[in-house]
């Protein structure tokens, strides 16, 4: 977290610093910094057009921004509406856990209901196509082994992206370590062909985890500034790359979440039961997943090897 997001003074209101306090939070729990960004200009927009601290807002008001056109000049869909519904009121929810509000506006307002359209994952035959079509170039290799881990792995795209080399453990075995949601570590075993696509790509970049700063990122980048501070390419350039991947392996357009919900498919395709996937993919309750996250340390991934089977590699 950082002050670019919101300006920290400390002459500034109790509620505007714990506007800050907030977005710090949320960043430590969901690990995003997309969705840290998003809230920040969502209260900002919100609360600089008002004009009003949050304990004079009311609830008409919250409707009207929610409800409100956007700068694209269009009606706000479902989605939008809830989005911005779910922001303010988990920012009051917070302002009451800290004693500065009594009570959270959004409580009288009704959400929208939203039909979400079902997660779709790539099938063993379309990673084939999505990998075959990806240039044996430095770029390329790195875009290659990025798929491959998180298809392979069925980690969040933050918790890949994020990676540096002392992540890579080769001390009895293989293992990454991994940042999840809300701040928590765990330790899995890496599968083989996504080291070896890590190995390949890095050498392709004149790289090596041997020689590597634990703090460098995994994933080069020929962002000159970027890479002088050891970081590696960023979420969007790869999102862009991956995009242009899907058009030339003829696969409809998608994010990079789809390679978790691929990672789950394959997986349940390869034989796991329901309960073996949600460990996989630490899908649970939260004390639930607890217990998951503590069962998998370093525990040896039996099931990799079917996966990467399947999709040739």
């Amino acid at each position: 977290m950082t002050a670019t997001l919101v300006p920290f003074d400390e002459s500034l209101p109790a509620w505007e610093r714990a506007l800050y306090a907030f977005l710090a939070e949320k960043e430590r729990r969901s690990g995003s910094r997309r969705t840290v960004e998003g809230y920040s200009r969502m209260l900002q927009h919100f609360f600089g057009a008002l004009g009003k601290p949050p304990n004079q807002v009311t609830s008409q008001e919250v409707f009207v921004y929610a409800h409100g056109v956007g700068p694209s000049g269009r009606e706000p869909s479902a989605v939008t509406i809830g989005a911005r519904m779910a922001c303010v009121s988990s920012f009051y929810r917070f302002l009451i856990r800290m004693g500065l509000v009594a009570s959270n506006p959004c409580d009288q307002l009704e959400r929208p209901k939203v039909s979400p359209s079902p997660p779709r994952g790539l099938s063993a035959e379309e990673i084939k196509r999505l990998l075959a079509v990806i240039p044996e170039k430095p770029v390329g290799l790195r875009d290659r082994a990025i798929i491959l881990t998180l298809t392979l792995t069925g980690r969040r795209r933050s918790e890949v992206m994020n990676m540096k080399a002392g992540d890579i453990s080769v001390a009895g075995g293989i293992f990454y370590t991994y940042r999840g949601k809300g701040g928590k570590q765990g330790k899995r075993e890496l599968p083989r062909p996504a080291f070896e696509a890590i190995e390949t790509a890095l050498a392709a970049w004149a790289k090596s985890l041997a020689t590597m700063d634990s703090n460098e990122s995994l994933w080069p980048t020929d962002d000159p500034d970027r890479a002088a501070a050891g970081l590696g390419v960023t979420s969007g350039t790869f999102y862009g790359n991956l995009r242009r991947y899907f058009r030339k392996a003829s696969l409809p357009p998608a994010g990079v979440h789809i390679l978790r919900h691929s990672a789950a498919k394959l997986r349940r395709d390869a034989g796991e039961s329901v309960e073996e996937v949600s460990r996989f993919l630490d899908h649970s309750s939260l004390a639930v997943t607890t217990v998951y996250l503590r069962r998998l340390e370093g525990q040896e991934d039996r099931n990799w090897g079917k996966v990467a089977e399947a999709i040739g590699v």
